[in-house]
């Protein structure tokens, strides 16, 4: 099993809360074509039992206790895991999860779409965001970093934010901007009809209250890069059938 990035893991507070985080690629579990390997979307298709087991091993791996995940619909609605779970969970219709208890590891699927991970080393904290262009229209971002000062009362300026591999601004390609994205991303637009989204996550955290230096880009496009899933990519070569990677992050 690879994964890209952990930044995360380590960073520390005076009361010693640390977090793992962590985004998959899709090699290492046991799904079929074309769906291989490591799916870990219930959604699409795959094997319920497949992706049981590619979950599964991604848990023994970092000695994640539990899993929260979400059935994403691209909207802005949020989940706060507020007391211990006991079993893994998936939740409908939500595509932000919070928690500030250590061993659920919050689950965000993306197969281009970015997953954005949050950690409060003070407040001991965790979020993580699924945010595709829809998510960064309705500003899920910001959304996520108020929950988190109203439930945890953290302050933005001690957040961590790590932006998984998604899609670069070298395949992000918006023939309909015009009636799909507002006049502000025209800032963003690298050339004619591509936009580079990190740095529209990047501008949203910062007016979110968060610090330049505590925000991190991966900057892995996951349509050119053949690790790791791409709807995009599954287009141009097909049907667009293709597995969900993750972005991870749980409290130690």
């Amino acid at each position: 099993m690879e994964v890209t990035h952990k930044h995360m893991s380590g960073i520390s507070s005076t009361s010693g809360s640390k977090s793992l985080q962590f985004s998959t690629k899709r090699h290492g579990g046991v799904s079929d074509p074309p769906f291989h390997s490591l799916n870990l979307s219930h959604g699409v298709g795959d094997k319920q039992e497949m992706v049981h087991r590619n979950r599964s091993r991604l848990k023994k791996k970092y000695s994640i206790p539990i899993l929260l995940s979400a059935r994403q619909v691209h909207g802005d609605k949020i989940f706060i895991a507020d007391h211990p779970l006991l079993n893994d969970l998936e939740v409908d219709g939500y595509d932000a999860l919070l928690t500030n208890i250590s061993g659920i590891g919050l689950l965000i699927q993306q197969a281009d779409c970015q997953g954005i991970s949050l950690f409060d080393p003070v407040a001991c904290a965790v979020a993580c965001v699924h945010s595709g262009w829809k998510g960064s229209v309705l500003n899920i971002l910001a959304k996520t970093v108020f929950a988190m000062k109203r439930h945890y009362n953290s302050d933005p300026a001690d957040l961590h934010a790590i932006i998984s591999p998604s899609l670069g601004p070298c395949c992000a390609e918006f023939k309909n901007h015009p009636q799909e994205l507002p006049s502000s991303f025209l800032a963003f637009q690298v050339k004619e009809n591509y936009f580079d989204f990190w740095q529209v996550s990047k501008m949203q955290l910062l007016e979110a209250g968060l610090r330049d230096e505590n925000i991190v880009i991966t900057g892995i496009c996951t349509s050119c890069s053949p690790e790791f899933f791409s709807y995009r990519r599954a287009c141009r070569a097909g049907d667009g059938k293709t597995g969900r990677g993750g972005t991870v992050i749980a409290l130690r």
